[in-house]
Parts: structure tokens; C-alpha cells; sequence
């Protein structure tokens, strides 16, 4: 009996996994910007046919590649389209990479480092929370961890040359998938930290054993197909993605992303919680050597951690996620630790996870006693009843963390079930948290705005933006709309087709009295300074606390 249940354990945590991780996958509606713009782009590659170009309102998109949109107009394709087909993708391949974490772990350091490691890659905030979230930045940190991870198993592997061979192959394509996915960091991410590996090691006959020449063919084949279509297809495309979208935003400050050369530390300890009592003597472990072992594989993941980090560092152009794909390789050396960690670590992980979550939920309680001094001390310009209800969210957030951090300090002697306890209280967490977003939707997405007017939009009329551009909003339309004045991300593909655009008020007006009918959307504040200088016949049929929607007669 006992033996039948140690069998099914494993299955059995795999399960309650799975159903934590995509439990609330369709809840929310989607958000702008990213949510919006890479939920729109493979719906109107649905309605158009045209899976080579990718079109974003209708107009040429040519920031990242197409494997992401290729997939996720798949899933409409097959599933409808909605929320959770639209974040089908980085849900699959965050689950995906906990799993890689899991076979990594017991394959490069021997169980039970696999579990742990893949307890935290699942419950970190930054990874749980992104692989819930429409962007392109999951499928772009699980292929090239899966690329780094397959590195250091051909090269750790004491195995022939052929299964050597097997394992740098299998790196190289998921480096030309990791470029399919956002581009050209797929590969000179992981390059450089190889790179960065011979140079400190010396191991320069680590050179001769990678394959480069088998392998490049290989991730060419992946890799080069759709750049050389997309480039034939439209000529402007070279220039704009490997010039303007990777060297001119990695060297200038465009994008208006600039942030200070520190910006991602903050952003690492808040994204290991809750396990960032274990980060700091994992991370000091990790430059060790391990005596006798030629290639040191620890050694190699924390340079991999150190490359990313400081590349993005480096940038004029900074968010949050960009480190991302340093995670699962953080998630390896905390496991490597946790497998063999005093009591005293897993007591302390508890204690400050507890700590962490009662402050989150006496936080919350004030700021919903004391909203009007909360929205000040947030310097938020959100609606206060937007906020006050969120706050119920966090709160309950707060005390299932208090709760996991809790029972997991209380099980400090018994490694395994201090770690699994604290990882399922911070995958809940985060879902807890994610899933209250949904309250702050109306400011953030035009899902409800569109839902008063839905049934009067017809195809055929036209549908004006003015001085604004939320990405969410041709999704919920379910069509494209006309820009006005505000060009957002799109000046350059306004540029290459002027005649969608209107440039500014007048052109609007004219085009309005033109229409027999006809539908605008403005920002709310904006209106009544646009009727005074342009008093055209205009009624309002919806509004919500950003937005404002217009319709004539």
C-alpha cells in the first residue's frame, strides 16, 4: 500500500500542479498594452489568411517574430476567440519549463534537486505571474533555458560524442526557437554565457565540442525560413527589426523604457519571493567547484544568470520581465541548496514568507480603512472604487501566503514538505493576486466598454480613435478601428501607410460629417475640450472610467 502511494505521489503533485497553474488561465479580461496588441495581431491573422506579415490594427508589425502569433491563431482556430486561448501559449510553456526545471535538475545534480528546484521555478512571483500573462517573454525564457540546459547535459554528460552531439542539437534548436519567439537574444543570450564560460574556465576545448557546424545548419533551417519570406515579402522589414527593434533600442533611450543601471535588482528579490532567504547561499554555492568534473555546471548557470542580467542591465530600454529567462537557472541553484539545507534555512524561508504575506494583508486592511490617503500614498490616478476593490484581493492574497509561510516553518525539520507547502501557498498567491486584477479591468482594458455598444457595431461602419489607442480594444471589437492624431507604437508603420491614418482633428471632423454613420472613442477627459473647439453632432452611448465612446447622429 505504501509502496502504491509512493508510486502515485509524484502524479498526484503533478496534478494538483497542473490544476493550480492553469485554473485561471480565460478568468480575466485581457489588458493593455501587451495583452491587447499580441491578442489582436494573431486574430487578424485568423481573418485575413496572411500568416506571413503580421498586422497589428491593421497596419505592418514587424517588433518581434511570428512563432508566438502562429501558435495563438492556432488555439483561436480551434478553441474561439477568447482570453484563454490568447494566453494558451505562455501558460503551456511556463508549465513546460517547471517540468524542464524538473528534469534538469535531476539530471545535471541527481534527485532530489528536480524537485525543488521546479517547487520554486513554480511558485517565484515573476515566473508564475508571467506565464499567466499574454506576453511574449515566457516562450522566450523556456527556450533558451531549454537551449542552456541542454548545453550543460552534452557537456556534463560523461556519454559518446553522439549523444553528446544529440544534446548540443537539441540546444541549438531551441536557441532558433527562442529567436522565433522575440528575437536575436534567442541565441546571443546563450552564446555569450557560453562564451563567458570558456574564457573564465579556459576550457577552450569546450569549442571543438559544440557542434557549431551541424548545429548552425540546423538552427538556420529552424530559424531563417519565415525572415527571409517576411523580407521578401516586404522590403522595409530588415532594416526596421534587426536595426531599429534590437540595436537602436538596446543603445537609445526611443522606447521610453529607460531605467536606472540598478533597476532589476528590486525586481529579482521581488520576483524570487518567497524564496529569497535561500537565494543569496545558493547563489554563493554556485561558484564552487566540484572537484574532479571537467565541465562545472553550476559554475555555467550562474554565469548564464550573470550575462542576462547584465545585458539588460546595460540597456537604455529596461522592464521587468526582460530577466526573466535568468529564472529557471535560479530556480536550479535555490533547489541545489534546498536539497541539502539546514533546518534553520527552510525555518527562516517560513518565517519571512509569513512576514511577507501579513504585511501585504495589514497593508491591504488599512489602505481599505484609509482609501483616500492610500490613493495619495500610491500616487495613483486609478478610480478609488477600482482599488477598493482590489484591495479584498490582496488581502486574502496576503494571508494564504501568512498561512503557507506558517505551516512551512512549522515543518522546518522535513525539507520536502516545508518546500512543496511553501510552493503551493506562493503559486496561490500570485494567482490570488493575478485573479483580483480582473476588479481594475475597466481601467485597463475596453472589454466592458465595448460590451454596451457591442451589438451596434456593424463592420461596415467606420470606427475612429481619437488622440488615443487602447490595444485591447480592436480584440473586443473583433475588428480593426481608424487612429487619429496619437500614432502610440505604430509611427513607423503609419508611415509606410499614411492612407489609414487620419493625422489630426480636422481630418476627423471632415471624415465624421462625411459618415452616415459612424462611432469614436476618446479619453474621457478629452471630449468636451474636442466638442468645444469642434462642435459636431456627437452622443454618447458608453463610457467607463477611462474611455468614452461617441456615436453619430
Amino acid at each position: 500500500m505504501n509502496s502504491t502511494i509512493s508510486r502515485r505521489g509524484p502524479w498526484i503533485l503533478l496534478a494538483v500542479f497542473a490544476a493550480g497553474w492553469f485554473c485561471n488561465l480565460g478568468y480575466r479580461h485581457l489588458v493593455k498594452p501587451d495583452e491587447g496588441r499580441y491578442a489582436e495581431i494573431p486574430r487578424e491573422m485568423v481573418v485575413s489568411g496572411d500568416w506571413l506579415t503580421p498586422r497589428l490594427n491593421g497596419y505592418k508589425y514587424f517588433e518581434k517574430p511570428a512563432l508566438q502569433y502562429w501558435i495563438t491563431a492556432a488555439a483561436f482556430t480551434a478553441f474561439g476567440q477568447n482570453e484563454w486561448a490568447a494566453r494558451l501559449w505562455p501558460g503551456v510553456t511556463g508549465f513546460l519549463g517547471v517540468l524542464l526545471v524538473f528534469w534538469a535538475g535531476n539530471r545535471l545534480f541527481g534527485p532530489p534537486v528536480g524537485l525543488y528546484a521546479a517547487a520554486v521555478a513554480a511558485s517565484s512571483a515573476i515566473y508564475a505571474s508571467i506565464g499567466h500573462l499574454l506576453t511574449l517573454d515566457m516562450a522566450l525564457c523556456v527556450f533558451m533555458s531549454a537551449s542552456v540546459f541542454a548545453f550543460a547535459v552534452a557537456q556534463s554528460d560523461p556519454a559518446g560524442d553522439a549523444e553528446r552531439r544529440r544534446w548540443m542539437l537539441l540546444a541549438w534548436a531551441a536557441a532558433a526557437l527562442a529567436v522565433l519567439s522575440k528575437g536575436l537574444v534567442g541565441i546571443v543570450l546563450p552564446a555569450g554565457a557560453v562564451a563567458l564560460y570558456v574564457l573564465i574556465e579556459r576550457e577552450w576545448k569546450l569549442l571543438g565540442r559544440l557542434h557549431a557546424l551541424g548545429g548552425g545548419l540546423l538552427f538556420l533551417a529552424i530559424a531563417a525560413p519565415w525572415f527571409i519570406a517576411v523580407s521578401l515579402a516586404n522590403p522595409e522589414f530588415l532594416r526596421f527589426f534587426f536595426i531599429h527593434e534590437h540595436f537602436e533600442r538596446f543603445t537609445t533611450r526611443e522606447h521610453g523604457r529607460y531605467q536606472p543601471v540598478w533597476y532589476f535588482v528590486p525586481v529579482l528579490l521581488a520576483g524570487v519571493l518567497p524564496w529569497i532567504v535561500d537565494l543569496f547561499p545558493a547563489l554563493g554555492r554556485a561558484w564552487a567547484r566540484v572537484p574532479e568534473t571537467r565541465f562545472q555546471p553550476r559554475r555555467f548557470l550562474l554565469l548564464w544568470c550573470v550575462v542576462v542580467f547584465a545585458f539588460f542591465s546595460a540597456s537604455d530600454s529596461k522592464l521587468g520581465s526582460y530577466i526573466l529567462p535568468i529564472f529557471p537557472a535560479l530556480a536550479l541553484l535555490i533547489g541545489i541548496h534546498l536539497a541539502s539545507a539546514s533546518a534553520r534555512f527552510a525555518l527562516a524561508q517560513g518565517v519571512v514568507a509569513a512576514l511577507f504575506g501579513i504585511t501585504l494583508a495589514a497593508a491591504s486592511l488599512w489602505a481599505s480603512a484609509n482609501l483616500p490617503s492610500a490613493l495619495v500614498l500610491l500616487e495613483t490616478d486609478l478610480p478609488p472604487e477600482l482599488v477598493a476593490g482590489y484591495l479584498p484581493w490582496l488581502t486574502v492574497g496576503g494571508i494564504v501566503l501568512a498561512a503557507a509561510g506558517t505551516a512551512s516553518a512549522s515543518l522546518c525539520g522535513r525539507r520536502a514538505p516545508a518546500a512543496l507547502t511553501l510552493a503551493l501557498g506562493g503559486l496561490a498567491w500570485v494567482q490570488i493576486v493575478l485573479s483580483g486584477h480582473d476588479t481594475l479591468a475597466p481601467a485597463f482594458s475596453a472589454y466592458h466598454v465595448v460590451q454596451k455598444i457591442r451589438g451596434d457595431v456593424k463592420p461596415d461602419i467606420p470606427f475612429y480613435v481619437v488622440d488615443t489607442f487602447d490595444h485591447t480594444l480592436p480584440f473586443y471589437l473583433n475588428r480593426t478601428v481608424t487612429m487619429v492624431g496619437y500614432k502610440d507604437e505604430l509611427a513607423q508603420a503609419i508611415a509606410w501607410e499614411p492612407q489609414k491614418f487620419l493625422p489630426d482633428a480636422a481630418a476627423f471632423v471632415r471624415a465624421w460629417q462625411a459618415d452616415r454613420e459612424a462611432f469614436a472613442m476618446f479619453n474621457v477627459n478629452d471630449l468636451d475640450g474636442f466638442l468645444k473647439a469642434h462642435p459636431v453632432p456627437m452622443r454618447i452611448v458608453a463610457r467607463d472610467p477611462r474611455r468614452v465612446i461617441v456615436r453619430k447622429p
